[in-house]
């Protein structure tokens, strides 16, 4: 019996549906946050002419920071793609799969290749922070290390600290909510929307990884951020369970939190957390080795499964 379910918009409407509902979102409820937060601790006009400025204040405002940012995560990338799923209910499109026949290998297996592909991650990453513009674009380039600098002391604000109450809370809005909201937005929405639009699946995912990175606003962690949003990607793909890219998102980040934790507990700098000696050449190509053994076994246990599923359904 054919399904009376067919979807309800074009990806055009789709995506224009998404980001309105961006929009509406992300204003609505940062407004709301922002002005329940000074009404409560701050002086309201004090906290409206600081703006974006007041995250990266410190300890001052440690509370506000982390108001906003996880108001951020989930006015902007959670809700959106949860509503738009709402809105589109009627028809056969399904923007955060979860499949219940996913094993628990691919969870195993997805963290194993972020462990095994780190080092190559890191080499990616060292490159393009030293990364150098041509000399024409120099106000270019300097716009773009003024926005790097921004981020890093908000990081550093952040995640250098050796409290347990402050390293459950960055894993809550560092790596738990951005990890949940992000990957129900791009993988979910975003690359459900231009994989109706453009027929190859490769593209999709490229595509989708460089929004995904570009949106951040890291010109100088640009490369790795897009090569993880189609690492995500492609698990997405290959299992058709949003909670598999998930699972990784939160791995990397909760990564990040943990390492800069253990620095601040040894007195270490945001610097030299930054400036890690590079790797012996030698555990680059383990790291090559390793992930792509794990990348293909991967694939090849996604394949075996999704043709028994065929077979069972033919």
């Amino acid at each position: 019996m054919q399904s009376l379910k067919s979807p309800t918009n074009s990806p055009g409407i789709s995506l224009v549906i998404l980001f309105g509902l961006v929009l509406l979102c992300s204003f609505t409820l940062q407004l709301v946050a922002l002005l329940g937060y000074a009404a409560i601790f701050e002086n309201v006009g004090d906290l409206l002419v600081a703006g974006q400025n007041a995250l990266a204040l410190g300890s001052g405002n440690t509370g506000f920071m982390y108001t906003m940012l996880a108001t951020s995560s989930i006015s902007t990338f959670l809700l959106p793609p949860i509503i738009l799923q709402i809105i589109e209910r009627n028809s056969t499109i399904q923007y955060l799969p979860m499949s219940r026949t996913t094993p628990a290998l691919f969870f195993g297996l997805a963290v194993l290749f972020l462990v095994a592909f780190s080092p190559i991650m890191n080499l990616i990453g060292e490159w393009n922070r030293d990364m150098l513009l041509p000399q024409s674009w120099n106000g270019v380039e300097s716009w773009m290390r003024q926005k790097e600098d921004e981020m890093a002391l908000l990081t550093e604000n952040l995640v250098m600290n050796n409290s347990l109450s402050r390293l459950a809370l960055n894993l809550l809005t560092i790596a738990v909510l951005p990890a949940i909201a992000e990957e129900f937005f791009f993988r979910g929405a975003l690359q459900n929307i231009l994989g109706r639009w453009i027929t190859n699946k490769h593209v999709v995912i490229w595509v989708t990884a460089i929004i995904f990175s570009a949106i951040h606003v890291q010109f100088f962690g640009f490369f790795p951020r897009m090569l993880l949003g189609a690492i995500f990607g492609y698990m997405l793909l290959l299992t058709n369970n949003i909670w598999i890219p998930i699972l990784a998102h939160f791995v990397n980040n909760a990564t990040v939190v943990f390492v800069a934790f253990y620095y601040s507990t040894k007195g270490y700098s945001y610097q030299q957390l930054m400036t890690e000696d590079p790797f012996h050449i030698s555990l680059y190509f383990v790291s090559l080795i390793a992930s792509v053994a794990v990348g293909w076994y991967f694939y090849r246990q996604s394949t075996k499964i999704k043709s028994k599923l065929w077979n069972q359904a033919g």
